[in-house]
């Protein structure tokens, strides 16, 4: 299996819960959101209050959290972006 070692940049209540605006993890190189997701759960078990209303970013396109195939590359970025509240 071949792993890349990506950028995970947090975005505000998620940095607010890991206690990190940024990381970088090595995930396998073919994996889906949704498991991508998982792993950044088991790393921060409380990122799971997110799961219902957050959106990934995979090189600066939104990616819905499913069986949706990601094929990441080495030095990609991957921004956790919490739903936005305020007026």
């Amino acid at each position: 299996m071949n792993t890349e070692q990506v950028s995970v940049l947090y975005f505000a209540k998620s940095a607010e819960l890991t206690g990190l605006k940024a990381e970088n993890i090595t995930v396998p190189s073919n994996i889906t959101s949704l498991q991508l997701w998982q792993d950044l759960e088991t790393r921060h078990p409380r990122l799971s209050v997110l799961r219902d209303q957050v959106v990934l970013a995979v090189r600066q396109e939104y990616v819905p959290l499913c069986a949706q195939p990601l094929s990441l590359r080495e030095g990609d970025e991957v921004a956790i972006i919490p739903p936005l509240s305020g007026g």
